[in-house]
């Protein structure tokens, strides 16, 4: 399925439209099946707690590593598709267990440090609606069609008890966005040319452990911040069986993800500009985890780290586009930001109207009813 091609609109009105999206469902049979047995699941046992949270958090724990793997291993990826996959899953699979394993030690069995602790999320459900546990689906959908969805927004938002727990994700997100883009844009229009000429040829051997400890940072900071969106289906204080397998599940889901060499959801780094090149790939990754590290700091509040991520990637294209003159154009650079934030917007779309659906006081305060 990863390797389907899309097929391309002839002129010819609805019957060329009818056409292809017809060849459309029969490439992605195979993924649709298994969407669907998804839903089907989701129909006949979100009435059970004890089931629904469980596979709730199994479709969480996929879809929100998959979709957000843009941001945290996707330059990873890229840098070092010459190295055996289960090397890289090893790595940043076992950096997982240690990082949730670390804050289920001190923290009384939360694997959050502390992120569902905050106002609006600190109860754990005791009952589900359809659409709570079916929420992870339509995020595997958005993935699919490589929209980079801010699983915070899609997945938290579905649980806040209160509707001020929703709004701090959003201005914190939206910070987060301002300051990566202000600070990629002063970055490398100030070293982007220097770094152009200097990032040419074989990279120097320490490069690469360098880039590996760098994206190794920024993936525990990651888990530290998002791994409440497929934490929230489940207790906030696991007991150790459980621990087991909310890790285990997740580490399964990565290897899928390093097996498939990020899906298609991968393309949104790889477009981007002299990203296979370690070199470029650490700097990146150094400024991603330092933004990450000081919205930790300053609060636990949850945030969307895509709106970061795309933050970062729109700044950085755009500077690179008008300081390096062999590059593409402004007007391409500009184009895929949008498009990047287009994407992201309906992710925060759907989000909402999940929300809504669920959360009567959201629903009063967003459609005044």
């Amino acid at each position: 399925m990863a390797g389907s091609k899309e097929p391309e609109v002839e002129s010819g009105g609805l019957q060329s439209l009818t056409v292809y999206f017809l060849t459309i469902a029969l490439n992605e049979r195979g993924f649709l099946t298994l969407v669907g047995l998804g839903f089907l699941s989701v129909g006949l046992f979100y009435t059970n707690p004890a089931v629904a949270m469980w596979l709730g958090f199994a479709f969480a724990g996929y879809a929100a590593t998959a979709n957000d793997s843009i941001q945290t291993i996707g330059t990873f990826l890229s840098s070092n598709q010459h190295r055996p996959w289960w090397l890289l899953w090893a790595y940043i699979g076992g950096l997982f267990v240690v990082t949730v394993g670390l804050s289920w030690a001190v923290n009384s069995g939360d694997v959050t440090w502390g992120v569902l602790q905050s106002k609006g999320f600190s109860t754990a459900p005791s009952e589900f609606s359809f659409l709570q546990v079916a929420a992870p689906l339509f995020l595997i959908i958005l993935t699919r069609l490589r929209m980079p969805v801010s699983t915070t927004f899609l997945l938290l938002s579905a649980f806040a008890t209160k509707v001020s727990g929703i709004a701090g994700v959003l201005v914190k997100s939206l910070s987060g966005y301002v300051i990566a883009f202000t600070l990629a844009i002063l970055l490398w229009m100030t070293l982007g040319r220097w770094m152009h000429e200097r990032f040419k040829g074989e990279p120097h051997p320490a490069w690469w452990p360098a880039q590996w400890m760098v994206s190794g940072l920024l993936w525990c900071l990651w888990v530290a911040q998002d791994a409440a969106n497929i934490a929230v289906f489940l207790p906030r204080h696991l007991t150790f069986p459980e621990f087991l397998g909310f890790a285990g599940v997740v580490v399964l889901g990565l290897g899928l993800l390093f097996f498939l060499k990020g899906d298609r959801i991968q393309t949104i780094v790889s477009e981007k500009s002299a990203i296979y090149d370690v070199r470029a790939a650490t700097v990146i990754d150094f400024l991603y985890a330092l933004i990450l590290l000081f919205f930790k700091v300053i609060s636990n509040v949850p945030m969307s780290t895509t709106w970061v991520f795309i933050g970062l990637l729109g700044g950085r294209e755009i500077a690179y586009s008008l300081r390096i003159v062999d590059t593409r154009s402004p007007r391409r650079a500009f184009t895929m930001m949008g498009r990047d934030l287009l994407f992201a917007s309906i992710g925060l779309v759907v989000s909402m109207v999940i929300a809504a659906s669920i959360n009567h006081e959201l629903r009063e305060r967003l459609l005044g009813f």
